[in-house]
């Protein structure tokens, strides 16, 4: 197989041209070309008003030996191969019980999805409700304000990121495969095939639902099985020697509001970064744990229009999809400010999750055809930042800040121009941007809700962005509060085999705080899976 590298095409170009460019590009005929099958394609609007698609394609010949006799070319890489994926399964401990895991998220969804088909049969279990069940409680909260705190755009099968814009770029370096096993994974279960090459690739909410949903039932027909309404609240353990072992799991039942104990040897803490209460009972038993850096802010809604001409040009194709951005600056003060999870063509979300405390995030619809353009944007804040040095004082720090939040808004989204967070007063009305939120909001004074400190590093790194974006620090750019919920405010410590200092604990994805999206988590997932099939053998085969 060969592949080709920065294969440049005009960006109206047809699928026929893309063939034309190969066979031109390896100075073959037709009659030679078997195949080929894109790997990577990505916009380049470095020139613009000229744009380009940039591919590497893996293309099948007749005669490779004869095509590389006539070709030189640092763009082609001859005897190539695809990248692959094996799954250890190798293990040869008995299981007692069956294992666990907590939480449906992409780390416990991949997880347990691994383990299931092949052999493990596990057991999810998930506070919340199914995505279908979640969908509606989700949009009975946006439109009510009433809040179940087990069933929102925190918790619930999918995770928090079912409600996202579906993104599934990663900057974990990757040479296991794991990377592309998620997007063939995603792809197999009914996202487009087109996340499997592109450079930011994203699903968007209305596919990912569906998608989180075939994979469970994929889970169960592999003899899984999936719990919703089914909360740890606490676990059991052995000392042997000077180990402590976990022995049993206290969950709770919230439809039928009882609690029961399962036995298991094995469970894997796939919790979310907004688990607080079981960050609390794990921190009462002695794992180990540490606060973590992280990142607050805002959410900031510009026109996609002006972004789109930002990014393509004045004079951009309107067949082009709505344009990303990634914008970063490290301030004199120390602090970080950076854009996160942008979502092109979409919506704020009041994402809260505990009564009379307010989070937002960002979500997009597959077709990301909303009227504006969102994004966090958001400054680092540190443990020296929590005014303590407990394990979860990362939690009470976010807390405050939604707190903050909540009484700013009177319990809606609270919103503010750009113009008026400059001048700290409130906003009295709006101006040509009309905020595009998911639930109820309230013009406010969202300044208010940070420190001094934070509050004066946004300002100055949106005032920096406009150098890169013109037009991005507008007065009538919409900011709303608070974005508290960028990544998780504590880590579990695990060590070389993925477990905790109480054996048979596996702490797992962006919750446990070793991943920081869709993708890093779902890869952290299938991580903990090999290292439970490198241990014990499948359930099915069992002696």
């Amino acid at each position: 197989m060969i592949r080709i590298n920065q294969l440049k095409l005009n960006i109206a170009h047809t699928q026929s041209d893309l063939e034309r460019k190969i066979l031109k590009t390896l100075h073959m005929k037709k009659e030679y070309l078997q195949g080929y099958k894109i790997r990577r394609q990505s916009i380049d609007a470095r020139k613009k008003p000229d744009l380009y698609y940039v591919y590497s394609v893996d293309v099948l010949v007749k005669d490779e030996a004869k095509i590389k006799k006539s070709i030189k070319s640092n763009q082609i890489q001859f005897q190539a191969k695809e990248d692959a994926y094996n799954f250890p399964a190798n293990g040869t401990r008995e299981f007692q019980h069956r294992p666990v895991i907590i939480g449906t998220g992409p780390a416990g969804l991949f997880c347990g999805y691994m383990l299931a088909i092949h052999g493990y049969r596990p057991i999810l279990l998930e506070r919340g409700a199914d995505v279908d069940q979640r969908t509606k409680d989700v949009e009975t909260f946006w439109k009510t304000g009433t809040l179940d705190p087990s069933s929102n755009v925190q918790f619930g099968e999918g995770g928090a990121g079912t409600f996202s814009d579906g993104k599934l770029n990663t900057l974990v370096k990757d040479k296991s495969g794991r990377n592309h096993e998620v997007l063939r994974i995603f792809a197999r279960h009914g996202a487009p095939e087109a996340i499997t090459y592109q450079s930011k690739p994203h699903i968007g909410t209305d596919i990912l639902s569906r998608v989180v949903k075939e994979m469970r039932e994929c889970i169960c027909a592999h003899g899984g099985e999936v719990r919703f309404h089914s909360q740890v609240t606490d676990i059991q353990t052995v000392t042997t020697g000077n180990t402590k072992v976990l022995r049993k799991l206290e969950v709770y039942d919230l439809k039928k509001q009882e609690k029961y104990v399962l036995d298991t040897e094995l469970a894997v803490f796939a919790i979310g970064h907004s688990a607080r209460d079981t960050f609390a009972m794990l921190h009462q038993h002695e794992v180990p744990m540490q606060p973590k850096a992280f990142a607050v802010g805002v959410r900031m809604e510009h026109p996609q229009e002006m972004i789109n001409k930002d990014q393509y040009g004045e004079h951009y194709p309107d067949f082009l999809p709505a344009a990303p951005y990634k914008l970063t600056t490290n301030l004199k003060n120390g602090r970080g400010v950076y854009t996160f999870c942008m979502c092109p063509g979409g919506y704020v979300v009041n994402a809260s999750s505990e009564p009379h405390r307010l989070a937002v995030n960002g979500m997009s619809y597959s077709k990301r055809d909303g009227q504006n353009a969102n994004t966090a944007v958001i400054v680092t804040v540190t443990p020296e930042d929590f005014g303590s040095s407990h394990p979860l004082a990362g939690v009470e720090f976010q807390r405050k800040l939604e707190e903050n939040a909540y009484r700013e808004g009177n319990g809606k989204v609270p919103v503010q121009l750009f113009g008026d967070f400059c001048k700290n007063i409130p906003s009295q009305k709006l101006g040509d941007i009309i905020p595009q939120i998911k639930g109820m909001y309230q013009l406010a004074n969202v300044r208010r809700i940070f420190p001094e400190i934070i509050a004066d590093s946004l300002q100055e790194g949106v005032c920096i962005f406009d150098q890169k974006l013109p037009g991005y620090a507008r007065k009538d750019a919409v900011i709303s509060g608070v974005e508290s919920r960028t990544s998780s405010p504590v880590r579990i410590i695990r060590d070389d085999s993925l477990q905790s200092e109480i054996r048979g604990i596996y702490p797992c994805g962006e919750g446990a705080g070793y991943a920081g999206g869709i993708t890093s988590a779902a890869m952290d997932g299938i991580k903990i899976a090999e290292m439970i099939a490198g241990t014990y053998r499948p359930l099915e085969t069992k002696k």
